[in-house]
């Protein structure tokens, strides 16, 4: 089998609080323990164009705050969340020059020397913010996704918005409803992503690794809930401020 085939290629998605970092530590830690070598690509650090026009307009334009919400210091950022024709318009540029971004990272990172290839968060995560219930959207949607290639596995980490918002509190609780509904509208539309139903978290992991393993071919041996001493970053409170692109 030649190297392009071999190597395997998994996305994670879902709405702020899901549990994303969680999960994909936990998998990447799974692979990694059975010799398996591991690219993990971000995609607002990796992948995102324009980012520093992006956080200018979401902190000095829409007034949002900056960095990384956390239970003992919640924030209020102002960009995915932001509706408007205007917002609508530049994230269709945007999301186009992301999906160029994309094939170019995509096609790099299945030349390297990694086994598996792992995204924190995909193309899923943008169109996700768009409103799905035009037509004219949807259609620029399978666009989009016709363009950009399509991971061996997508998994959409659905959650309860009042729970992932008391873990990660930056977006207003009706905007963490809508996006999660637009995920599962996204996923009826574009098809192929697997949906991870909300549960514990360990029960999660167990699902994730166990599907994993099952769709990728591989073998492991304790297959399961957590890894011993592993860190749990979106368990665990912030100890001080973080800087994140803004993600519209």
């Amino acid at each position: 089998m030649g190297k392009k085939s071999r190597i395997k290629f998994v996305s994670f998605s879902g709405i702020d609080g899901a549990g994303k970092s969680t999960q994909i530590d936990n998998l990447c830690a799974r692979l990694k323990d059975n010799g398996l070598r591991v690219e993990l690509i971000r995609f607002w650090d990796d992948v995102a164009t324009l980012t520093g026009v992006r956080e200018t307009t979401g902190h000095k334009v829409f007034k949002g705050d900056k960095g990384v919400g956390s239970p003992s210091a919640p924030i209020n950022r102002r960009d995915k969340n932001v509706q408007s024709p205007l917002m609508t318009g530049v994230r269709l540029f945007l999301y186009f020059l992301d999906a160029v971004s994309v094939r170019l990272v995509v096609k790099r990172a299945l030349r390297s020397d990694a086994d598996v290839v792992v995204f924190d968060r995909y193309t899923y995560d943008e169109l996700a913010n768009l409103n799905l219930r035009s037509p004219a959207i949807c259609g620029y949607v399978r666009l989009i996704m016709a363009f950009v290639p399509k991971p061996d596995i997508s998994y959409v980490l659905d959650a309860d918005p009042v729970k992932a918002r008391a873990r990660k509190p930056e977006y207003p609780l009706e905007f963490l409803h809508r996006n999660r509904q637009a995920y599962l509208t996204l996923s009826e539309l574009v098809g192929g992503l697997t949906v991870i139903a909300p549960n514990e978290i360990e029960q999660v992991k167990r699902e994730v690794v166990e599907h994993a393993l099952r769709e990728l071919s591989l073998e492991m041996e304790n297959v399961g809930g957590g890894i011993p001493g592993h860190h749990d970053p979106e368990a665990t409170q912030l100890d001080g401020p973080q800087v994140r692109p803004a993600a519209f």
